[in-house]
């Protein structure tokens, strides 16, 4: 019954995460119609700094910032700068549940990435459920049907990469300091968003800087929940919550964007949240592979903006056994 109720209060917590991440995406969508992403995307980071600082000032472990992987670090580095240009310019253009559908194949491509990068073996149900997955990215974008725009792309770019940056963190996240994984991506962002930001930027008026620091403090606020939730919950509990924000995509897109999901992309998202599922459910049971890089993700893409889950879960549980 502990157990249970424990893994109740887990599932709430993470359900209530993913709607304040939804509605930190409709304020995405909304200054995306506005201005480009590398002006929304520096200045979220730049107002999230002192809370991801406050994180890490109670950090005890000795050690410097320089990365003991430092190729694998860049290209993670690289990996979630293109990640949060490529989603938030996705949600400005595309239907928030279109985007969502699609963003939701990270999960698979994490599966078949960790194959070539960690050395894992997928049976033949997993290997099938990832086809069937990508099969259902196809009902969503529907080549040949419809005119694909460079939003799909860009959906489609933020998923790999935010898959590759994933496994990078389970290949290295052992022996790298959570606060090089955290402070690379962001600095990042600071200096290369920085440095376009003079091409692209135009004056905001101080309600839209208030939108930047939702996106900033939701996406702090979110990330703690989610942290709460794992460890309350099981993972395998957890990790599906996530695919509520195929609900929030529909009401927040039809009260704010006038959007209806069209009919395809309601099967496809189904199709894709079935597949994820299923793999969740596989790598949670133990009975194929020891490495489980899907649930070991425990985050929405990565976009340099707030720390990967399981980076700071991973710091928040070591502190814990230190104290």
């Amino acid at each position: 019954m502990a157990i249970q109720n424990s893994n109740l209060r887990g599932a709430l917590m993470a359900l209530l995460a993913f709607a304040i991440y939804s509605t930190h995406d409709v304020v995405v969508k909304f200054l995306g119609g506005l201005y480009s992403p590398v002006q929304i995307i520096f200045f979220s980071t730049l107002l999230a700094f002192p809370l991801v600082t406050l994180m890490l000032i109670r950090d005890r472990r000795d050690g410097n910032l320089r990365p003991k992987h430092p190729w694998w670090s860049l290209a993670r580095t690289v990996c979630t700068v293109i990640t949060g240009l490529s989603a938030f310019y996705a949600f400005s253009v595309l239907p928030l549940a279109q985007t969502y559908a699609i963003l939701f194949a990270a999960p698979l491509l994490i599966t078949v990435l960790a194959i070539p990068l960690l050395g894992e073996r997928v049976g033949i149900r997993r290997g099938l459920a990832v086809m069937v997955g990508l099969c259902g990215v196809m009902v969503v974008l529907r080549p040949g049907q419809s005119s694909l725009q460079l939003g799909h792309f860009a959906a489609l770019t933020a998923a790999v990469s935010s898959s590759v940056a994933s496994v990078i963190v389970r290949k290295i996240g052992q022996d790298e300091r959570s606060a090089v994984l955290i402070l690379y991506p962001m600095l990042a962002n600071f200096v290369v968003l920085g440095l376009a930001l003079p091409f692209v930027y135009h004056p905001m008026p101080i309600q839209h800087v208030g939108m930047l620091a939702i996106i900033a403090s939701f996406s702090f606020v979110a990330s703690l929940l989610v942290i709460a939730a794992y460890r309350a919950a099981q993972a395998v509990v957890v990790a599906p919550m996530q695919y509520s924000q195929i609900i929030w995509a529909a009401i927040y897109g039809a009260i704010f964007f006038s959007e209806r999901p069209d009919l395809y992309t309601g099967i496809g998202a189904a199709i894709i949240i079935a597949s994820g599922i299923y793999i969740v459910l596989r790598e949670g049971g133990g009975k194929v592979e020891t490495k489980r890089p899907v649930l070991e993700s425990k985050s929405r893409p990565e976009t340099g903006i707030m720390p990967r889950i399981s980076l700071i879960l991973a710091r928040v549980t070591t502190r814990d056994i230190a104290d």
